[in-house]
């Protein structure tokens, strides 16, 4: 009777979901069988991952009444739900309250938003994400580097790395993109941290986008009226009133968001994995280019900073690899399983091998048309600060143990919180 009970309450629970939504921002905590693809051992993801992607990998997750979730680990799976933009929504709406800072009203952006209006938000923004557009951009990239060694040295060792380098050369970089200005680096550095971070369920995480949402759609109004130098400005000159707030500071908050923490993750960890073996410092910081750019790519794969894609809705009710799936159900992509898929990545995945040779791309910027806009910004940020990191410091090393590194516990973007290193 209890089962029935249950069955019964979940059928009207996703029906109430699927046609009025649900308050997402006020949950305090995820279900512990949601947490496999966030956790890890150090950089590596928790073996279950693995297991999930050999002998399940369209996994559904066990969840309290008859709300269905599965989880895609393996790479061929994952690639084949971020390509289909038929059969799959981002827009996250339905699980969202009404007023508030929160609701289905403010949600802006690309990564929560479908075609048609998705497409011609990308259009807007994607020429100034080209190589060739960002090429402009490498001269300030190094001297900001350049400025942020000189802290690191100044402060002398043992000095935060994650503090002083990883965390600022990114942030730096998006606000003059963007054509911010922000002089509490600090409280933007702890809000970027929590909306992410899954320990608190959905509720922190929100309260964090609020808050940075709020800061730009008031650096939006300002612009309508005197635009700036930056993207911000830029956009407000060629679009006009074709764009609205919301959408304008929702496409900012993807780029600044996007641009920074997850780039400062990639600075942290990769000198971590890089200062493991002497020859893989070395081939960084004696390389050439083509020695420098293969080793970025193996870390992007390796590392899966971004450790989860958007969540996708299934539109209509479909067949995924043998799986039957209804309209409504979620589909969670993990990115770090998928880019530890030897199918994929080949032999001995696990390992950082800067001559790898996988079978086919990671997916470490996702994949389809929601793939990371920012990808060819982060991939210069990493060319220029890693080399330079340790030519300057050819004695880098950790201050502490790995093991006591501040690994963040359960984080949709991976990462450090300190990172002591000396020199």
């Amino acid at each position: 009777m209890r089962a029935r009970a249950r069955a019964w309450t979940g059928k009207l629970l996703a029906r109430r979901i699927q046609k009025r939504g649900i308050d997402l921002s006020s949950l305090t905590f995820i279900p512990e069988r949601t947490k496999v693809p966030l956790q890890r051992d150090g950089i590596d993801p928790v073996p279950r991952l693995a297991q999930l992607r050999e002998n399940d990998p369209v996994h559904r997750l066990k969840l309290p009444f008859a709300f269905s979730v599965y989880l895609v680990t393996g790479a061929e799976h994952v690639k084949a739900v971020l390509a289909d933009r038929d059969s799959w929504s981002n827009d996250i709406r339905h699980l969202l309250p009404g007023p508030g800072p929160s609701s289905a009203d403010e949600v802006g952006g690309l990564g929560f938003t479908d075609p048609p209006l998705h497409t011609r938000l990308r259009k807007i923004i994607t020429p100034e994400f080209t190589m060739r557009r960002l090429a402009r951009l490498e001269p300030m990239i190094e001297s900001i580097v350049a400025q942020r060694l000189d802290a690191l040295a100044a402060a002398g060792p043992p000095a935060d790395l994650a503090k002083l380098v990883s965390f600022p050369v990114p942030f730096q970089t998006i606000c003059a993109l963007l054509g911010l200005e922000l002089e509490d680096r600090d409280a933007f550095a702890r809000l970027g941290v929590q909306r992410f971070d899954a320990t608190a369920g959905a509720a922190a995480a929100f309260g964090a986008v609020s808050a940075q949402r709020e800061f730009l759609f008031d650096a939006v109004a300002r612009q309508r009226a005197e635009p700036g130098p930056g993207l911000i400005g830029q956009i407000i000159r060629d679009e006009g009133d074709r764009i609205s707030d919301v959408d304008l500071a929702g496409l900012a908050d993807g780029v600044f968001t996007g641009g920074y923490e997850t780039t400062a993750g990639m600075i942290s960890l990769s000198t971590m994995v890089l200062l493991r073996d002497p020859a893989h410092a070395a081939l960084v910081r004696d390389g050439s280019r083509a020695d420098v750019d293969r080793v970025v790519e193996e870390l992007l794969r390796h590392l899966s900073v971004v450790q989860m894609a958007f969540p996708r809705f299934a539109k209509h009710d479909l067949d995924l690899f043998g799986v039957p799936l209804e309209a409504g159900d979620v589909v969670l992509a993990s990115l770090s399983g998928a880019n530890r898929d030897p199918r994929s990545a080949g032999d001995q995945p696990e390992v950082f091998d800067p001559l790898r040779r996988p079978t086919s791309g990671h997916l470490a910027f996702g994949h389809g048309i929601h793939r990371c806009i920012g990808a060819e910004l982060a991939r210069m940020e990493l060319r220029v600060v890693l080399p330079a990191l340790f030519r300057r410091f050819p004695d880098l090393a950790l201050a502490v143990p790995q093991r006591e590194l501040s690994f963040r516990e359960l984080s949709f973007v991976y990462g450090l919180d300190e990172m002591p290193v000396r020199f």
